[in-house]
């Protein structure tokens, strides 16, 4: 046993969600086993339990004991051999291992589970998908003076086309792009690119937003649409989000990641004149943050204004003073990739294990 490796999918009771958020993330399997100071089994949490705890409650710093399911299945050392049909019959990707005192003494993962989308996934093959490809990617400056936003490389791949691939991976084949500055360059590409799904573009004549061109679709969509930004990448089961949206009643839905951030200061608490009360070293603070990508019923297109430069925060906005239905789907930090600037884009292909040039 690698008791670091192990030790990589504990956590103690008392940690918090976004501490559980964060080691899912690091050992990139979905699932945290709780346990105690001696290591004796107490409970399972996978990311999907958080998802849903966080979508019913939003709460970040409830202790993971809270959400966790306390009637895991594990097998002790003799049982080893089990191990594999104990995963199949319960459905579970993944089983501790216990001596016989109840602690955990090594984790072992389903040897079928390969990737996430099964082959020949076409649930989402009438799903509309929006690329919003027009905007000039100022924050990419200078490359952006030579190509347009969605044709920069992440490796060598078209940040665009991967963002294509993606929604491939869930059967989509029916995409539309929205598109203004070097349109010609994105529409050669892709001419050539395209093979088993097709793009329809959306001229724009002028800057309309982020939401602003979906009103310059022509097309009537009858299902829940999606819109995603053409620098982005989210890795997530998009089946799963479309469902969620659909289930919920929701009129829009954002994905959206957590985001830690650290003061890089001392922060003091203070009340009335000037006392202070406490004081922080570096504190650091847990928001959801939105993706830019969104499920939208199809009537809501018709809900923004034509010829207006419209964002998707003025139609979120609008919703919500209406009290209409917006829901969040929220996604770890490491599962929302952003391009959008050069660090972030580094980033981006250090993720996804490409050279950066």
């Amino acid at each position: 046993m690698n008791r670091d490796y192990v030790a990589s999918f504990l956590i103690s009771p008392d940690s918090t969600v976004v501490e559980a958020m964060q080691k899912i993330d690091s050992n990139a399997r979905g699932i945290l086993f709780i346990i105690d100071k001696q290591w004796k089994l107490l409970g399972v949490a996978t990311d999907g339990d958080i998802r849903r705890w966080l979508i019913k409650t939003g709460n970040l710093q409830e202790e993971i004991s809270h959400l966790m399911n306390r009637n895991p299945k594990s097998v002790y050392r003799r049982e080893v051999a089990s191990a594999q049909d104990v995963m199949k019959r319960y459905s579970i990707t993944a089983l501790p291992v216990l001596n016989s005192k109840g602690i955990v003494i090594d984790i072992l993962f389903d040897q079928e589970e390969k990737v996430e989308v099964k082959e020949g996934n076409h649930f989402l093959e009438k799903v509309p998908v929006v690329i919003m490809a027009g905007g000039k990617g100022t924050r990419l400056y200078p490359y952006t003076k030579i190509l347009p936003k969605p044709l920069i490389p992440i490796g060598d791949i078209p940040i665009m086309e991967r963002i294509i691939d993606k929604f491939r991976d869930f059967g989509v084949t029916d995409f539309y792009a929205t598109v203004n500055y070097r349109k010609n360059m994105i529409k050669s590409y892709f001419t050539d690119a395209a093979s088993d799904y097709e793009i329809k573009y959306v001229e724009e004549n002028q800057p309309l937003g982020t939401a602003g061109s979906l009103r310059l679709i022509e097309n009537d969509f009858i299902e829940p649409f999606v819109v995603t930004n053409c620098d982005i990448l989210i890795h997530a089961d998009y089946e799963d989000i479309y469902r969620y949206h659909k289930e919920s009643g929701n009129e829009l839905t954002i994905v959206s990641a957590l985001k830690n951030i650290v003061v890089p200061y001392g922060v003091i608490h203070s009340s009335e004149n000037g006392a202070v009360q406490s004081m922080e070293e570096k504190p650091k603070l847990s928001y959801f943050v939105n993706t830019g990508m969104y499920i939208l019923n199809p009537e809501l297109k018709k809900e923004i204004p034509e010829d207006t430069f419209y964002h998707m925060t003025d139609l979120t906005d609008k919703l919500l003073k209406e009290n209409r239905k917006v829901g969040m789907y929220p996604v770890s930090e490491d599962s929302f990739l952003d391009m959008g600037e050069f660090e972030e884009m580094h980033r981006m292909e250090k993720k996804l294990d490409l050279k950066s040039e």
